[in-house]
């Protein structure tokens, strides 16, 4: 993929399946309203925030050079995060689970460059920049939660996903951006809705990327940190949300101890949230952590992996206890006794060691799949790969001997071997037959005319994970998403209105101004009558410039927006707060 972005080690050492999610930010494309919406929203978190986030959030805003009055620029963010090791991308709306958890393993942030609309200041469902950059990235500026971030990431992107995990990520991916964008008609949104809702019913099992992903709804996005009567805010979601940040602190919201359980407990990401959970301090969001990986197919491996893989019906691995690892796309598992016996994969297939595909056992040579009989041979208590080369010999397990070798669970391999390959610690685990037919009782599982017959050695399945052993193996840029972001719809109205916030803006910086303060108010209110952000920024400098006379017709004027707009009339007042409250305590 060709996009044009800062870049920074940690980026350029991304694997090129992840790049393909990454587009350029096109500072550009920010307009006069959306720097006003930041800057709001900065403004109301930094002050509302100093008494209620954890202190590291303020720390973390200086150490990431986040400015309150600009949008922050990708480029300058990039040069501030390779100081505390991390970096930043930025990308078009919500991305896959995985590959939202794996950019995280390599302390990269994703970052949604769009931003909320002005309707949409206190909350939006879609991943914004306010959301990522004010919320997110201060809090890495913490090396104890950073290091709880990467590891959730390295162990998030092996969680086994349920065919109906990628349908919910569509679904939600559709309905933020309907709810996002202008003028989306109701019917839209309430079919997207009802789509979530049966979906968020009809999930069954939860798989472990559902659950893993509850743990980083609560934890990263919606974590409260100290004790349950007196917590503190260090989740983005809550960072980001001026709504939510203050609801989140009343009895309306029943707050948890955070442990395990909260796997079990799913979220919808279009309402606020009914409960929290508090964590006493970050190492134990790292405990809990890894009691869940404990869970996970990943570490437990066995039979109940190779199903979970099958179910997902999406790439996965299974390693053995020799460290041989298969990577394709399970379809069959033969088991006995509770054990796997024998597994298929479908398609393209590639055999690794370590996370590095062995020489010639790529997916090109295993093109069609690839079966393997996995355990002890019957009646003897040697797995193969704990034989030493005399007790190889005795069961005739040589190069050039041919042999039928009757694995427990009724597998049987015939044929003539022709060679073995060993892992680094001397054990075999891959032989080779020519001639082979391999059979499950009556059932034929592979005939000599098929060619060479490759068997992995294995006494067992140590370990089952999402996606490939080696990210080289397979062609990954292949992700399409099925809907795209919308931008906001441009019109005459609108383009006299950014106008009238870029020209306050240029006042408030000391810039040459098209027309006069006092202009630009008379056209706000005569023609957007409306909006309500720009007569709050221009109350704000008529408070500066002592300007009492054209500050007073202003808090008049928005007191009828108040009326006309009940819905708004808060934001109004906290926007008015942060500097008329100062006025009035100072006389």
């Amino acid at each position: 993929m060709e996009a044009h972005f800062e870049s920074n080690p940690l980026i350029d050492r991304l694997p090129k399946h992840l790049k393909q999610f990454i587009k350029p930010q096109d500072y550009d494309d920010y307009t006069p309203i959306n720097q006003a919406v930041w800057r709001y929203v900065m403004r109301k978190n930094v002050d509302y925030l100093s008494k209620v986030a954890h202190e590291s959030y303020l720390d973390g805003l200086k150490k990431t050079g986040l400015e309150v009055d600009n949008i922050p620029n990708m480029y300058g963010m990039n040069r501030i995060l390779k100081e505390i090791g991390w970096a930043a991308v930025a990308v078009d709306g919500f991305i896959p689970p995985n590959a939202f958890m794996e950019f995280q393993a390599y302390n990269v942030l994703v970052i949604a460059s769009d931003i909320r609309q002005l309707e949409h200041i206190e909350y939006t469902p879609a991943p914004d920049i306010i959301h990522e950059g004010a919320g997110h990235a201060p809090i890495i500026a913490n090396p104890e939660y950073a290091e709880y971030l990467r590891r959730f990431g390295e162990i998030g992107c092996k969680a086994i996903s349920s065919s109906r995990d990628y349908e919910m990520y569509e679904a939600i991916r559709l309905l933020s951006i309907l709810k996002e964008a202008e003028g989306t008609p109701e019917e839209d949104i309430k079919k997207a809705e009802a789509q979530v809702d049966f979906l968020q019913n009809n999930m069954g099992e939860l798989s472990e990327m559902s659950r893993i992903r509850n743990l980083h709804w609560w934890t990263v996005e919606y974590g409260l940190i100290g004790t349950v009567d007196n917590p503190k805010i260090y989740g983005a979601g809550l960072l980001s949300s001026i709504g939510e940040s203050t609801w989140c602190m009343t009895d309306h919201v029943k707050k948890i101890p955070y442990d395990i359980s909260a796997a079990d407990q799913s979220f919808d990401i279009t309402k606020p949230q009914p409960q929290l959970y508090v964590t006493p301090d970050f190492a134990h969001l790292s405990l809990v952590l890894e009691e869940f990986a404990n869970t996970m197919a990943l570490r437990t491996g066995g039979l109940s992996g190779i199903k979970k893989l099958i179910d997902s019906r999406a790439l996965g691995t299974i390693e053995l206890s020799t460290g041989i690892q298969i990577s394709g796309v399970f379809t069959n598992v033969i088991e006995h006794e509770g054990k796997p016996v024998y597994i298929q994969t479908t398609g393209k297939t590639a055999l690794s060691y370590r996370e590095k595909e062995l020489v010639g056992h790529g997916t090109q040579y295993h093109a069609d799949g690839f079966g393997s009989p996995i355990g002890k041979l019957k009646g003897i208590n040697l797995a193969i790969e704990d034989m030493s080369p005399r007790d190889l010999r005795a069961y005739d397990i040589y190069e050039a001997e041919k042999v039928t070798l009757e694995f427990e669970g009724n597998i049987k391999v015939s044929g003539e071997i022709i060679t073995g390959s060993r892992n680094l610690q001397g054990e075999i685990i891959i032989i080779s037959f020519k001639n082979c037919t391999v059979t499950h009782n009556d059932t034929v599982l592979f005939l000599p005319e098929w060619g060479t017959y490759d068997m992995a050695v294995g006494k067992k399945v140590i370990s089952a994970f999402s996606g490939p052993a080696d990210v080289n193996s397979f062609d990954m840029i292949s992700h399409v998403p099925s809907s795209q972001t919308i931008k906001a719809q441009k019109s005459a109205e609108r383009e006299e209105l950014e106008g009238l916030y870029l020209n306050i803006r240029n006042i408030r910086e000391g810039k040459p101004a098209v027309i006069s303060i006092e202009k630009t108010f008379e056209l706000v209110k005569d023609k957007h009558p409306k909006d309500w952000l720009l007569s709050v920024e221009i109350a704000e400098l008529c408070d500066k410039t002592h300007n009492t006379a054209l500050l007073h017709e202003v808090l008049v004027h928005l007191e009828k927006v108040k009326q006309n707009r009940p819905e708004i009339a808060h934001l109004i007042a906290g926007g008015l707060g942060l500097f008329l409250e100062k006025v009035s305590l100072q006389h």
